[in-house]
């Protein structure tokens, strides 16, 4: 199978950025993501102001990494659309782009950038997510074991640890929990290792439902059904959940929250997280005129989560 690899190099240099792009990236087929310092880089340039005018980005506050693609999904057109809309504000883009050598690109992401993660202090961990090629892990009162491919999906992305925190920290017991957006299944892992009677772990994306499964099975877990879909799947949940965990992402939240709603019971709970701080207030805002009343708001670089209860 022939991949392409393609060096990205963002200006100005942020994690939120790397991130976000990542995630844009994910969107239109690419698969893996390894940080490099590589600088001298022949670009094509995308300036959001000008997306027609190709413009060369400044060296000092760039950040730079590669990104693999199957070059038969490959399209150049979805790939600058994808560019051009980029969510976050005065972020200049270049790429270039190779053939990639014959390697599991997969396999060196998961080398180079998944380290396990652990929730709680190093000397007492709570919870470890590591994936299943460490060998030299910590052991937690709590560990999953996932095979990972995305960043968005092993724990590290400050929204998921986030949620990994609530639910260590809620009381899980006999609880019946949705997780939408499931990406690789890892909150309702958690979430039914810490005593939830049943999960309902739901992805519009085919791999994360797919790869959901797997992780599932790594952990010898039942009482997780993963449905592939969006919120309409969850016609037949009405008033069914006391917790539903919804790492997703601003605009998503705000079209999907009164679905989301609907499927809680009096008295249940929503974490809300894959968003910014700016997004807070219409968030709460949106959340409290369905009725929702606010618990909490917690913070990490920027990325926030929320608490509320129905």
């Amino acid at each position: 199978m022939k991949y392409l690899e393609f060096t990205f190099t963002t200006a100005p240099s942020s994690e939120a950025i790397s991130d976000v792009l990542s995630a844009v990236l994910a969107e239109v087929g690419f698969e893996s993501f390894i940080h490099t310092d590589e600088l001298d880089l022949p670009c094509i340039a995308i300036d959001h102001n000008f997306p027609e005018a190709p413009i060369f980005a400044p060296k000092a506050d760039t950040d730079h990494f590669k990104a693999y693609i199957q070059e038969s999904l490959f399209d150049e057109e979805s790939l600058r659309a994808a560019l051009a809309d980029f969510p976050l504000p005065d972020v200049i883009i270049d790429y270039r782009k190779a053939e990639a050598e014959n390697k599991n690109w997969n396999e060196e992401w998961e080398k180079n950038y998944f380290q396990p993660l652990v929730i709680g202090s190093e000397q007492q961990p709570h919870c470890v997510v590591a994936a299943t090629f460490h060998q030299d892990k910590p052991v937690g009162k709590y560990n999953i074991t996932i095979n990972p491919q995305m960043s968005f999906g092993t724990g590290h992305h400050q929204t998921t640890r986030q949620m990994l925190e609530r639910i260590c920290e809620d009381e899980m017991k006999d609880k019946i929990v949705l997780d939408m957006g499931c990406g690789t299944g890892i909150l309702a892992i958690f979430a039914r290792m810490r005593g939830a009677k049943k999960c309902v772990a739901v992805d519009f994306d085919e791999w994360c439902v797919r790869n959901s499964i797997e992780n599932i099975a790594l952990n010898h877990l039942d009482g997780i059904d993963v449905l592939h879909g969006d919120a309409s799947v969850l016609s037949p949940y009405a008033e069914c959940f006391d917790l539903v965990i919804a790492n997703i992402n601003r605009n998503i939240l705000l079209a999907d929250l009164p679905r989301y709603v609907a499927t809680m019971k009096p008295g249940g709970q929503i974490y809300m997280s894959g968003f910014y701080a700016e997004d807070v207030a219409a968030l709460r805002t949106s959340a409290e005129l369905l009725g929702l009343s606010f618990v909490d708001e917690r913070c990490l670089d920027n990325w926030s989560c929320l608490k509320f209860i129905k």
